[in-house]
This record gives structure tokens, C-alpha cells and sequence, in this order.
């Protein structure tokens, strides 16, 4: 197996909507979701993306909660990329960036809206900015969630204006419903959009529920890194639940060498999207 062009697996270890009677390995307490990522960590996650939740299962922005989490998966996962959400279902307005003082190597970043399945995921433009100036700050480099095709756009121009740390890391979402569907022929248009206009970005691609094997392929194969974990998809397949966030990425590690494509390591991982080790 070559050790050039090496895949980042990120694992979304938690997420807001998924609950333990979903799948009883939905981590939601601080320290389920540092064993959980220690786990997945070991089976070749390098990027966690982190949310957190109060004891009754509701999502929280509470940076308290964020901060006893860092210190949890420093401790545990030496060297792991962390990456905060700043997701909307977490807070309103400007407590959904209240945590990025904590100063994660990575933060999630929206910069426009769009439907989702029951609400509009609203990310309006002052919000984007603010949350992309924060971020500037305490230098932190973006995740682009890309739910759109507009969305690239708005990225690539936001880098040009400088208001992105250095070039972004693109992320496409697929399979939200009410969003963007997983097709085949849209995913190749982002990885040709990106390429174009933000040359050399890293990149790459989610699959929500049963999408998630089928966008994780279709990322694999293309060059580009995976996202996977419980926050995304509950299931294996039909018929079987995840039993923890490592099995997913175990899953994720073996089309990596189907595709004859290294399962990144943290310090390659670190090198692809320009962090300090």
C-alpha cells in the first residue's frame, strides 16, 4: 500500500439529534464520549468532531461542557484533531460560537442556509462572520459544511476577502433530507467546484444514514477524506445497529485499503490540513 495521498477519517461522535434509544452507543455524557472517541482514535480516527449534550440528552453550546471534553481527549487521544460544532441546534446567535475561546485546532463553519427535514438550518450572514472572525482570532481553522452548492462559493470568497484562516477544509453533506441529496453526479460537481476555485483545499464528504458507506466511497475513491460516526447514521446496515463509533470507522478503514489509499496518521493528518503537530 503506498503511503501517498493517506485518507483522514473523522469521526462525528455524538451529534444533537441521535439518542440512546436510537442506539444505546450514542455517547452523551462526557466521559462516554471520551471513551467512545479513544476508541474510534484507535481504529484510525484522526479528526473528532465534537458536540455536547446535557444529562437529559438535549444539545448544549455550554463551554464549560467543551472544555471538559478537550481536556478529556488531549489526555486520552494524544494528538487527535479536535473540532468543535458550532451547529444550530446547539444554541442561538452567537452562543454557538461561545465555546471557540477554548481554542480547538478545528471548528465547524456554515456559511449560508438551508432546509432541513422539519426547520430551516438559518445561517445568516453576520452570524457567519462573526463566527469566521472568532475563529481568525484564536486561530482556528474551518470545517466548511457545505449542505449546498452555494455554499463553496461563499467559502472560496470569504478566503479571497480573508476572512478564513488560510484555505479551508471543505466538507459536503449529503443525504439531509430537504437538502442535498446523495447523487453521484452532484458529488463529482463539489469535488470539480472546489478543485476550481479553492485549488488545493483539502476536502471532504458526509453521507447521512444509510448514505454514509455510499458517500464514504465515493470520497475514498475520489482522493478525498471521510467523515462517519453515530452522529450521521445509527446503523450498520438495515438489519444491525453500529455498535460504537470505532466500528464505524473500522468500516471506513477498510474501504481505505480497498482503494489502496494509508488511513492517515495524526501527524499526516496534521500536515494535510496545515496544523502544528
Amino acid at each position: 500500500m503506498s503511503d501517498r495521498n493517506p485518507c483522514i477519517i473523522c469521526v462525528a461522535i455524538t451529534g444533537s439529534v441521535p439518542r440512546k434509544k436510537d442506539n444505546p452507543a450514542v455517547p452523551v455524557t462526557i466521559s462516554e464520549q471520551v471513551e467512545s472517541t479513544q476508541e474510534a482514535f484507535e481504529a484510525g480516527a484522526t479528526i473528532c468532531h465534537a458536540h455536547v449534550r446535557n444529562p437529559d440528552e438535549t444539545p448544549t453550546s455550554d463551554p464549560e461542557k467543551f472544555a471538559l471534553l478537550k481536556e478529556g481527549l488531549e489526555k486520552h487521544c494524544p494528538g487527535m484533531i479536535i473540532q468543535f460544532s458550532t451547529g444550530g441546534r446547539s444554541g442561538a446567535g452567537q452562543e454557538r460560537g461561545g465555546m471557540l475561546s477554548l481554542a480547538p485546532d478545528m471548528a465547524s463553519l456554515t456559511v449560508g442556509s438551508n432546509n432541513f427535514p422539519t426547520r430551516v438550518y438559518e445561517n445568516p450572514p453576520d452570524l457567519v462572520e462573526w463566527l469566521a472572525s472568532e475563529m481568525v482570532t484564536f486561530n482556528i481553522k474551518p470545517e466548511i459544511e457545505a449542505f449546498d452548492l452555494s455554499h463553496i462559493f461563499r467559502a472560496a470568497a470569504m478566503h479571497a476577502e480573508g476572512k478564513i484562516r488560510d484555505i479551508p477544509y471543505i466538507q459536503f453533506v449529503m443525504g439531509v433530507k430537504n437538502a442535498m441529496p446523495a447523487d453521484k453526479e452532484v458529488f463529482d460537481f463539489y469535488v470539480h467546484t472546489t478543485n476550481r476555485l479553492l485549488p488545493g483545499a483539502p476536502w471532504c464528504a458526509a453521507g447521512i444514514g444509510a448514505n454514509q458507506i455510499k458517500v464514504n466511497e465515493w470520497s475514498i475513491a475520489a482522493g478525498g477524506h471521510a467523515r462517519t460516526g453515530l452522529e450521521d447514521n445509527v446503523r450498520l446496515d438495515r438489519d444491525n445497529l453500529a455498535p460504537s463509533n470505532a466500528a464505524l470507522v473500522a468500516r471506513a478503514a477498510d474501504l481505505c485499503a480497498k482503494y489502496e489509499r494509508p488511513v492517515a496518521t495524526v501527524a499526516q493528518a496534521r500536515q494535510i490540513l496545515g496544523l502544528a503537530a
